[in-house]
């Protein structure tokens, strides 16, 4: 029997409802400072990425630029979610949990712009990076490869018998590659400390998703590995918060790997090269109105008494923060041709645990 392009299965797994009132909030382990710091830790994400846009256009970041304009509330979400000593290989549309996690906005400028202050200190470009020392472990193009880097760090923290979690992020267009499919079978079966986050922005370039995956959620997927998948409105900040934590912690007990799918869109195209014509125009004004960061801002004011000056002074702080930062970068040096092998390689000195011991 011939089926339709558009032919979906039914859906399996579990989706996520919105977060309604203050208290739910509250038993999620949030109160009001907290709420705060996440709106903060939005305006900061999208004032990164809009600034970098201008660093662009003037010719000071090398090679292409992208951005996860629409992402925020998911990166953040996440982020917000994780312990201080869990680990994450965050990708190319989540600044907001390099933010979350601690890397300072200038050292991002820097990294665009390949100065030495960047966290890779100039010898790679654009978001190809990440700070060790804050749990995160820096992606590399080839998509999802960094699923079976955050697979092989939670094997190591049940070896180990920590109480760590680790979290491996992917596109639902990389989700068709074998990465996914092995990665996730060894931690469904080894019942791993891991989970798996799915930055699903419906067009794996410019491929829709009914072109990528016959389920009806890349979620679905997850009952044959084994652990629960999970779809959330990846533009509600709060409920990705609230089901990411449920996820860490559940890995941390024991309960092996949760597949978290967040449902948003590219609000921009795969990077400042794609002008993105093959997206609906209806589809980008459908999910504008659905802005990660507007939504979240009239949450506050109406469950959370947000006021007038408290989000005026928010976004003057802000507002400095990413001002003082872009000078700051501009200030960096680039980086030493002397010192080019720097860092590149480790030696045995460089280990915790030295493998040939």
């Amino acid at each position: 029997m011939s089926q339709s392009l558009s032919f979906r299965a039914m859906a399996i797994a579990r989706e996520a409802e919105p977060v309604g009132s203050l208290s739910e909030v509250k038993e999620a382990g949030l109160d009001r400072e907290d709420l705060l710091g996440i709106y903060r830790n939005l305006l900061i994400t999208r004032g990164v990425e809009e600034r970098g846009h201008i660093l662009y256009r003037q010719g000071k970041i090398p090679g292409s630029f992208y951005t996860g304009r629409g992402n925020e509330a998911a990166a953040v979400g996440v982020a917000t979610a994780m312990r201080s000593d869990d680990v994450g290989t965050p990708l190319h549309r989540d600044m907001g949990v390099h933010i979350v996690r601690g890397v300072e906005p200038w050292r991002i400028f820097a990294q665009y712009m390949g100065r030495e202050d960047g966290p890779t200190r100039g010898k790679d470009g654009n978001v190809h990076m990440a700070d060790m020392r804050l749990g995160l472990i820096a992606m590399v193009s080839h998509l999802p490869a960094m699923l079976p880097v955050a697979v092989g760090a939670a094997l190591a923290f049940r070896i180990r018998e920590e109480r760590r979690v680790a979290l491996g992020w992917f596109g639902e267009g990389s989700s068709a590659r074998g990465d996914v499919h092995e990665s996730m079978t060894f931690a469904g079966t080894r019942k791993l400390p891991v989970v798996f986050v799915c930055d699903n922005n419906q067009w794996a370039y410019s491929t829709p998703t009914h072109l990528e995956y016959a389920t009806e959620h890349v979620a679905d997927r997850a009952q044959s590995y084994g652990f629960e998948g999970v779809v959330v409105d990846g533009t509600d900040v709060l409920a990705v918060y609230r089901e990411a934590k449920r996820a860490i912690e559940k890995a941390r007990e024991g309960g092996g790997p949760t597949l978290v799918e967040c449902l948003t869109l590219r609000m921009e195209g795969h990077a400042v090269h794609d002008d993105a014509f093959y997206v609906p125009k209806p589809m980008f004004e459908a999910w504008a109105a659905s802005d990660p960061l507007e939504r979240f801002r009239t949450w506050l004011r109406e469950n959370a008494s947000m006021t007038d000056d408290e989000e005026d002074e928010i976004g003057a702080g802000v507002k400095k923060l990413l001002n003082d930062a872009l000078q700051r970068a501009e200030d960096s040096p680039m980086p030493d041709p002397s010192e080019l092998l720097d860092g590149v390689y480790a030696t045995p000195e460089d280990l915790d645990t030295p493998h040939h011991k």
